[in-house]
């Protein structure tokens, strides 16, 4: 590796380091997850039940 190069990785991780980028996707969840699945199932029972 040449100077020149190891000094740009070295600013470019000080550069992250003080201000780092905004990733969105790295934070939220996209759609819905296991728990809405679950609340959401629907059980069919092929006995009826009387009460």
């Amino acid at each position: 590796m040449s100077v020149i190069s190891i000094m740009a990785k070295y600013a470019c991780a000080m550069r992250e380091f003080v201000a780092p980028s905004y990733r969105p996707e790295r934070h939220y969840m996209r759609g819905p997850g296991p728990a809405c699945a679950k609340r959401n199932t629907v059980v069919i029972s092929h006995e009826p039940s009387f009460r």
